[in-house]
């Protein structure tokens, strides 16, 4: 467990500009597939960074990536200021990708090089981008998509499909800080793709054909944020023009909250073992070989955690 956590932090093991390459080689192949309609369409593809560090960024800048997506407010601040970042990533183009709370806005836009805000849920977030933005008197807009729950799950954020053009018209009317680029979606993890088309795929299409004719906006003109690691090339199909890709570019991430349980897991272990040992000791009946067990027990959980606790 401990040899698969430290691969985990190490990125992708020094691979990760092959495994970009792959990618982009998957990209193509998924453009050939697409209709004649779709054929204009040329997919950005966003390499989600979080959680890994700046050395296999720079591995994968200096392999052509320009566009790196991040979901934390703080990890993306940190990475875009970072002086080995800005020295020689000079043209790098962030994206954030995760929630975003308004009493944070003002972090994420003073990012160096942000180049787009995709989850924009909301008429008083993106009020609050637009002042922010206008406050820093840039000479270009922000780019924003308005990022949608297609899969109606209270575990994700986005606005409902019923909020979207009244959402658009005011960033469009409304936001003169702001571009209004696209739809974005994330959607169900599940799907499998052997019973047929993502329905949240499909779902996020049909909120853009609805938009663009309610608010006579030219179909070419709106993107769609849409497909990752698991299912781009699915998304690509469909008309995707932006996917989000991460885990297959950098390999699995190290997710910090995730390791946390784990030490509380161990916590546990410790404490249910001392108040067996406690209750053993009480009892009269009480097993010399049992007790020894017990003790066995705390010192193996402690011993695991102290290691949890170093590989971190």
């Amino acid at each position: 467990m401990f040899i698969i956590i430290r691969r985990i932090m190490s990125g992708a093991d020094g691979n990760a500009a092959k495994a970009l390459k792959l990618v982009q080689e998957r990209i193509e192949t998924a453009c050939q597939s697409r209709i004649p309609a779709l054929s204009h369409i040329q997919p950005r593809l966003v390499a989600v960074s979080k959680t890994k560090p700046v050395s296999v960024i720079q591995e994968v800048y200096n392999s052509g990536q320009r566009h790196f997506g991040e979901n934390y407010v703080q990890e993306l601040l940190d990475k875009g200021s970072d002086t080995d970042i800005l020295s020689h990533c000079p043209d790098i183009r962030w994206h954030f990708i995760g929630h975003l709370q308004r009493n944070k806005v003002s972090k994420v836009l003073a990012v160096p090089n942000l180049y787009m805000v995709e989850t924009v849920d909301s008429l008083r977030l993106a009020d609050s981008l637009h002042q922010t933005w206008g406050r820093q008197k840039k000479q270009e807009k922000l780019r924003v998509m308005v990022q949608v729950n297609t899969s109606d799950e209270q575990s994700k954020h986005g606005c409902k499909p019923s909020e979207i053009g009244t959402l658009t018209r005011h960033i469009i009317d409304k936001c003169t800080n702001l571009q209004f680029m696209g739809l974005m979606t994330i959607g169900a993890f599940d799907h499998d793709l052997s019973k047929g088309s993502n329905p949240d795929f499909q779902r996020l299409i049909q909120c853009k054909e609805d938009v663009c004719k309610e608010l006579e906006l030219p179909l070419e003109t709106v993107e769609l944020s849409m497909g990752m690691s698991n299912d781009f090339e699915h998304a690509i199909s469909l008309g995707s023009s932006n996917v989000r890709v991460g885990s297959t570019i950098f390999g699995v991430r190290f997710e910090p909250k995730k390791h946390s349980k784990m030490l509380a897991k161990q916590n546990q272990k410790i404490a249910a073992s001392e108040e067996g040992k406690n209750e053993s000791t009480v009892n009269s009946n009480h097993s010399p070989d049992k007790a020894h067990s017990n003790n066995t027990d705390i010192k193996d959980a402690a011993e695991n955690m102290n290691n949890l606790k170093i590989k971190s």
